[in-house]
């Protein structure tokens, strides 16, 4: 049976910025930008490719601030802190990685990416699918 791995990129790349923004995880590329939530990531999907040796890998990502669900419910989201703003030049550097390291990733406008991993498990019936993703309310 084939296996197939599906990330929330957006979610693990929180994890990750969280995981390494307190400590001594300063890191930067030589112009100044931020890239310690990438290193992170980047660790945690080799970890993953390794335990689960996936045949495909799918990476969604958030693609928007506004979704059905807020038309749903007003609040949605509401509580939720701003995105650091050493993470925000980040998720371009993450999906860069992603090319590099021929992982295929997937965005769509308004449509976030738990949805997009829901869909693309249900694509796919008789795969083995992983979903790997972490809650991040912070």
């Amino acid at each position: 049976m084939r296996k197939l791995l599906l990330t929330d990129g957006n979610s693990m790349l929180f994890r990750a910025y969280y995981a390494t923004a307190y400590g001594n995880m300063r890191m930067s590329t030589k112009t100044g930008v931020p890239t310690n939530a990438v290193f992170g990531f980047a660790n945690m999907m080799q970890k993953a490719i390794d335990m689960i040796q996936p045949d495909a890998i799918l990476v969604a990502f958030d693609a928007g601030k506004h979704t059905f669900r807020h038309e749903l419910y007003a609040d949605y989201k509401g509580g939720r802190k701003p995105t650091p703003e050493d993470l925000v030049p980040q998720f371009q550097l993450v999906r860069d990685f992603c090319d590099a390291y021929g992982i295929r990733w997937i965005e769509m406008q308004d449509i976030e990416a738990d949805d997009l991993i829901g869909t693309a498990s249900k694509i796919f019936p008789d795969t083995e699918t992983t979903i790997l993703t972490s809650d991040h309310d912070m």
